[in-house]
């Protein structure tokens, strides 16, 4: 009898315990809730901000990232006793002289270029043309068809007695108002150029006046201000770095696509060596608009497939050696993103900012996961950016 009672409790506890383990999951109390609710607002709002004052933000952030890029070139020329002020002043004026010249040097090949686009545009209907009478398609069939009944259902149908028919013309191109926008286009970029160099000049003079004063406002306490500290030196050493890399791998696609071109033959290689580096800053977006551009131009001047399949073979060959030999290499694997978050960076960020969007995903993300990185409670964020 007592066995019995004493089988009897150990399935009682049994069951207790297997109860207890079944049982399900309690939401959290609604205070969280409402703090997730919030955080989402605020994040929303943020992106609206970010979207409308779009002409003012996209100059800061260009300015402070230049800025990051060039802060070792003038702390080096600080340590030989030369005033920062100074320092900062002749190095913007060489980076200036320098990308001066180089535009002006390559304005014979632009022009070319620009002169030949509509020699180019007629060799291109003309082979789509010589395409469609050489081999009619059934679809091409359709469409002529379509065509034919389209014009006849649009036949004029003569007016009733007694109605005048009015025709609407379209107003011709307007030449003057077209170089009139454009002017202000130019003179509008000109103007966010200028308003860029002034803040780098004065975020370089400044030395690390803001870094300064980020630790004063950053609380009293002494573990508040290590950790921002610890996020700045981060940033710092992120931004520096990876601008430093881009730049150093831009110009080697830039210099190798332009000998590449060299030796193939094709004409203005030294403006699309230029412009090979300046899309390599935007990730696997860029290198696919380069190489459907090349291989375009290329058909246009040989005339053939053939050609324009080597030259993107070419420059595909010579973006997929930098971004899965060179760039791995040279950067730190802290430093690295996953791919997903980076196309996923970059979808966000263009939408937001467009060009320039495309071209700040990056650095703004690795901004995000230093700060993450740092900060308690976005520690999920930050192992989500990493590769």
């Amino acid at each position: 009898m007592a066995g019995e009672r004493v089988v009897k409790l150990e399935k009682e506890q049994r069951a207790g315990r297997a109860g207890e383990g079944s049982a399900p999951l309690l939401v959290p109390p609604p205070i969280q809730v409402r703090n997730a609710a919030l955080t989402l607002l605020a994040v929303l709002a943020v992106i609206l901000v970010l979207k409308y004052l779009q002409p003012m933000v996209i100059p800061i952030v260009v300015g402070v990232l230049i800025s990051y890029a060039l802060e070792p070139i003038v702390a080096w020329m600080a340590r030989w006793h030369l005033p920062r002020t100074l320092a900062a002043a002749v190095l913007l004026l060489t980076l200036v002289t320098g990308g001066g010249w180089l535009l002006y040097s390559l304005r014979g090949q632009a022009t070319s270029f620009v002169e030949k686009l509509p020699q180019a545009a007629q060799q291109f209907r003309r082979a789509l043309q010589r395409d469609r009478q050489a081999a009619p398609s059934a679809i091409q069939q359709v469409q002529t068809a379509a065509t034919e009944l389209e014009k006849a259902a649009s036949a004029p149908t003569p007016p009733p007695s007694g109605v005048t028919r009015v025709q609407v013309e379209t107003p011709a191109f307007n030449v003057r108002e077209y170089l009139m926008w454009g002017s202000f286009g130019v003179a509008e970029a000109v103007g966010q150029l200028v308003l860029v160099l002034f803040l780098v000049f004065f975020l370089l003079s400044s030395g690390d006046l803001f870094r300064r004063k980020l630790v004063k406002i950053a609380g009293p306490s002494l573990a508040s201000k290590r950790i921002t500290v610890d996020i700045l030196d981060d940033v710092n050493r992120q931004i520096e770095s990876f601008l430093l890399l881009q730049l150093f791998t831009s110009t080697v696609v830039g210099v190798a696509t332009w000998l590449a071109f060299l030796w193939l033959g094709v004409e203005q290689a030294a403006l699309w060596g230029l412009l090979a580096g300046v899309f390599n800053s935007i990730p696997y977006l860029g290198p696919v608009v380069v190489t459907g551009g090349t291989a375009v131009v290329a058909f246009l001047q040989f005339g053939n497939i053939r050609m324009a399949a080597i030259v993107a073979i070419v420059t595909m060959t010579i973006t997929s050696l930098e971004g899965f030999l060179l760039t791995p290499w040279l950067s730190s694997r802290a430093a690295r993103m996953n791919a997903v978050a980076i196309f996923i960076g970059l979808i966000f960020w263009g939408s937001l900012w467009n060009v320039w969007g495309m071209l700040l995903a990056v650095p703004m993300m690795m901004v995000l996961k230093a700060v993450c990185d740092h900060v308690e409670g976005l520690e999920g964020v930050s192992e989500l950016l990493k590769e």
